[in-house]
Formats: structure tokens, sequence, C-alpha cells
């Protein structure tokens, strides 16, 4: 079994690093440096018409597999090793849900909260204001489904952690948890977990945040950013 993952750390990134760890399977880690430009690269670009991370490709075939999107990413490997979704219809439909619910909504909102709070150079507040109260509503989401619940989907699933990665940066969102104590204690419950831990220290080195360089900026949020033909 072969299994190479390009990736960065970033949420995104972080979502598929924490699942590899905790399914305890063997695979190789590609770094692709998306404040350079790798990502943009034609090897890369092979691999995903989209130039974005993280990609899989499984060779556990008659021919090597390339995957895009962390959801998509994350629905295979659950189903390629049984674990972390359940078999029942109702388990594994709320464990998708949430899935879909991080890829739709929690993740872009949070993701552009972080963008015009954190790293904008220019200070918008109608889009801060939009963003946060937006980000905000979601992380209320999640602390009303985790009033009577341990997990997201019941059991601890793919669902919670793909959503964990990006809770994960909401200060850098203007956000806080501070009034969420259910989505506190289900934050702090996996976070303690050692494979959670090893997920994020993968590509540590590599940090989480755009450095505040004007190339790095070009390259994230300016013209460099669409596909090169």
């Amino acid at each position: 079994m072969t299994l190479d993952l390009y990736s960065w750390a970033t949420p995104n990134g972080h979502k598929v690093h924490i699942l590899m760890e905790e399914l305890d399977v063997p695979y190789k880690m590609h770094p692709v440096d998306i404040f350079s430009g790798e990502q943009f690269s034609d090897s890369f670009g092979a691999l995903t018409l989209n130039r974005r991370i993280p990609v899989l490709v499984d060779s556990d075939g008659k021919s090597p597999l390339p995957i895009f999107e962390s959801g998509a990413i994350m629905l295979h490997l659950a189903e390629k090793f049984q674990r972390f979704i359940p078999t029942d219809t109702a388990g594994r439909s709320s464990t998708i849900q949430w899935l879909m619910w991080q890829m739709a909504g929690l993740g872009p909102m949070l993701g552009q909260g972080q963008h015009f709070w954190t790293y904008a150079r220019e200070k918008y507040p109608y889009s801060i204001d939009r963003y946060t109260k937006e980000g905000d509503r979601l992380l209320q989401v999640m602390e009303k489904q985790l009033s009577d619940k341990e997990y997201l989907a019941g059991d601890y699933s793919i669902a919670d952690m793909a959503c964990f990665p990006w809770v994960r940066i909401h200060k850098l969102a203007n956000l806080t948890l501070e009034d969420k104590p259910n989505l506190k204690r289900w934050y702090g419950d996996i976070r303690a977990r050692p494979a959670v831990d090893r997920g994020l220290a993968l590509l540590r080195e590599h940090l989480t945040g755009v450095p505040n360089t004007d190339s790095a900026h070009d390259v994230m949020f300016g013209k460099t950013q669409f596909l090169k033909r």
C-alpha cells in the first residue's frame, strides 16, 4: 500500500494530517510550500487542476488515484480503512452532513474571517463584521449540537477532525469560545488526543500563518493565485 500526501500546515492540511495519524497507517508526506507558489508548479498541477492542498495519491490499485479536496480525501480514507465513519445509515449520514457543513460553511467563513481580521493589509469594517457574525453563528450551531453529544455525530469521527482545525484558528477570525462551554469542552477533548497532537506537529516548522512579506501575500492573495496556462 502506498499513500502519498501533498500538503502544508494549514487548517485544511491539518484535517488530513490528523486523520492519517489517527489511522496509524504508513504514508509519505510531500510538503507543498504554498507561500512560495509551489502549488502552481507543473508537477502539482498534474495532480489537481485546482492547485490547492491537500492532495492524496492512493496507489493501492491498478493505477494511482489522485484525490483533491480535503473532505473527499477524509471520506475516501475513512471508507478505505472502515474507521471514523459509522456503518449504520443514520450515523453515516450524520457524519457526512457535518463533514459537508464544515466544507461549505465553517471553513470558508472562518477562512474569510481570518483573512479580513488578520491578514488583509487594508481593514474593511463591513467585511470584518460580516464574517465575525457568521463565524460566531456557525460556532453557536456547534455549541447547540454538542449540548447533548460528546462529538458532533455521536462518536468521534472525521466530522470532528474536519472541524477542529478551523475552530483552532478562532482567535485569528475575531471569535471566542469563552461563551460556548460545550464547544470549549469538545475542543479540549480533541486537542488532548495524542494523534491530534502528532497531526498538528507535522510540518509545524512551516507554521499556519501567511508570512508578512509582499511575495507571500502576492502568491496567496494576488494575481498568481489563478490557474496558469
